[in-house]
């Protein structure tokens, strides 16, 4: 096996549905066995989102990377060792036996991806384009349109009203609208 010195970051893949029991194990495992000069961090991506279902919104947690679990690590037999022989870890993502790390750039992409989705969770909206919605609260209350706009990444829906005789565009949180 190739020995790098510096600290990198490696895929390692699990059993399905055993991410965070890896990583529980894992970290005992960097623990006990005194590993903490080698073995740095242990991640599980996941992302936040909030799902809004007749009326109520509740926080999600969705793991990014499904079976995947993230170790940065400085790579030698013993790091190897202690990582591959963890009960749930399947083995390293790499070419043949060989673990490959991540890339600057990809590790860059993951964890703006990762602090963005912890920062503000990301909104799922359960209508499409067309679909009539009414609101439930605010300054529209009670009135009806189809939707004409859905913005996920901001949680906002864009729907036209009648207001004065006219149809008015009109865009509010997803979470005051009611599917009709």
């Amino acid at each position: 096996m190739e020995v790098r010195d510096e600290r990198r970051w490696y895929v390692v893949q699990t059993y399905a549905g055993y991410e965070n029991r890896v990583k529980a194990n894992l970290d005992q495992r960097i623990e006990t066995m005194g590993m903490e000069k080698n073995i740095f961090n242990v991640l599980v991506p996941v992302e936040e989102r909030v799902l809004v279902k007749d009326g109520k919104s509740r926080k999600v947690s969705r793991k990014l990377y499904p079976s995947y679990v993230l170790v940065e690590m400085v790579l030698d037999e013993q790091s190897w060792y202690v990582v591959r022989h963890t009960p749930g870890v399947t083995g390293f993502v790499g070419a043949g036996s060989l673990p490959l790390p991540l890339s600057e750039r990809e590790v860059r992409e993951l964890m703006s991806r990762i602090g963005s989705e912890q920062a503000k969770p990301k909104v799922e909206i359960n209508l499409r384009l067309g679909d009539t919605v009414s609101v439930r609260s605010g300054p529209f209350e009670g009135q009806a349109g189809p939707v004409v706009e859905i913005i996920p990444e901001k949680g906002k829906v864009k729907f036209t009203v009648s207001v004065f005789g006219r149809e008015t565009v009109v865009e509010t949180d997803y979470e005051l609208l009611e599917k009709i």
